[in-house]
């Protein structure tokens, strides 16, 4: 048993397509459109396998509170704490929300913490 794909509402696949594929290696797979519902998605490839669905419908509410019931963040592993640094710091330079770190945690983990274009937490750790 494994986890087949994790799948997010996104206000622009394009954008976070790219995103994606440009910061984590992702290899963005075709565009999936549902004319009829007006709903939109996209799988990313990792290396390694791990999918993530992008999934849009026009003007889906944009309302995401600090603190909710469900998906919290996405954390990405690059293997070593210098990537972390690197990755870090490019996405800083490049204007992306840092929220915290590069630090280590109480639990243990090397990590940082920002926003992706929409909004959503990213972790990137060792």
């Amino acid at each position: 048993m494994h986890i087949n794909h994790i799948a997010c509402w996104m206000n622009d696949l394009d954008r976070l397509s790219d995103f994606y594929c440009r910061f984590f290696d992702a290899e963005i797979q075709p565009l999936y459109e549902n004319p009829n519902r007006k709903y939109s998605s996209r799988f990313l490839v990792f290396p390694g396998g791990s999918r993530l669905e992008l999934m849009h419908i026009p003007g889906l509410k944009d309302q995401i509170p600090d603190q909710r019931v469900g998906l919290a963040h996405i954390a990405f592993s690059t293997g070593s704490k210098e990537a972390v640094d690197q990755l870090t710091a490019r996405l800083k330079q490049e204007g992306y929300t840092l929220l915290d770190g590069p630090r280590l945690t109480g639990d243990g983990y090397y990590e940082s913490a920002f926003l992706d274009p929409d909004g959503n937490r990213v972790e990137i750790t060792v």
